[in-house]
């Protein structure tokens, strides 16, 4: 059954070496389709080369809220003159608040979430939320914008069940990547009492390995990991929670 890896940097130096033969391995393991974030002005041209070189790799735009910094207007006109290029990006991602190395950048990183924001509904795109040690500053942006024109993904989705029913209640599809698998990240307590149709799978390759690889670096063919232990939670076949997660995807990123 293929499986949609909706959160991917493999356009990322730490994948220079063995980019196709990972790809390989990722359509071996039924990941057909992946979507990568954009990290900042840097990353733009390995993402969109990338991008362009297969069609089943789809790119996303934004300003990674750990790259927001006291020149982050200038780092969002390249993500405004992306956006307005021929280039055709699937969502404004990733995109959010990052407290867990630097609160510095605090009052920046809520001005270019909300712009971010912005765009894409004024763009009818999806957005792909980063939050990190900051639920309660980033739902603060999220409710100010909330409405039928919001939708997306909470990517790499750690919190606990409240958290994940009010990113729900904003139309939001919780990402869920290696962390699900791990012994005691509590993570699988809350999944467990969530709905197949409330998630989509990524890994966020090159970081955050599922188990047995936890450690490691991640790629795309791991998916399969993540699935299993939803399908294990869930108490529904694999094919099932690749088929739902799929869906929910191709809506999300209106394939």
């Amino acid at each position: 059954m293929p499986m949609i890896d909706t959160h991917t940097h493999i356009y990322l130096k730490q994948f220079s070496e063995d980019r196709e033969a990972l790809l390989q391995r990722a359509f071996e393991a039924g990941v057909q389709e992946l979507f990568l974030p954009n990290i900042d002005k840097e990353s733009v041209a390995a993402l969109k080369s990338l991008a362009a070189d297969h069609d089943h790799i789809y790119p996303m735009m934004g300003l990674h809220p750990s790259h927001v910094k006291a020149d982050y207007e200038e780092e969002l006109a390249v993500v405004w003159e992306e956006l307005a290029s021929d280039t055709h990006y699937y969502a404004v991602g990733e995109i959010g608040i990052d407290l867990y190395w630097d609160k510095t950048f605090l009052k920046e990183q809520q001005i270019a979430f909300d712009q971010q924001i912005s765009k894409a509904k004024e763009m009818a795109l999806p957005i792909v939320i980063h939050c990190r040690d900051a639920f309660d500053e980033t739902f603060e942006v999220l409710e100010s914008h909330r409405g039928d024109d919001l939708f997306g993904i909470f990517h790499c989705f750690t919190g606990n069940l409240e958290q994940a029913h009010q990113a729900l209640s904003l139309n939001l599809k919780l990402g869920i990547g290696g962390v699900v698998t791990f012994k005691n990240g509590g993570l699988d307590k809350v999944v467990a009492e969530l709905q197949t149709e409330d998630l989509v799978l990524e890994t966020d390759a090159p970081f955050l390995a599922p188990m047995p690889y936890r450690g490691k670096r991640n790629e795309p063919a791991y998916l399969s990991y993540i699935a299993q232990k939803i399908a294990d939670l869930h108490q529904r076949p694999l094919e099932e929670v690749d088929a739902i997660t799929t869906a929910n995807a191709r809506k999300i990123f209106q394939l």
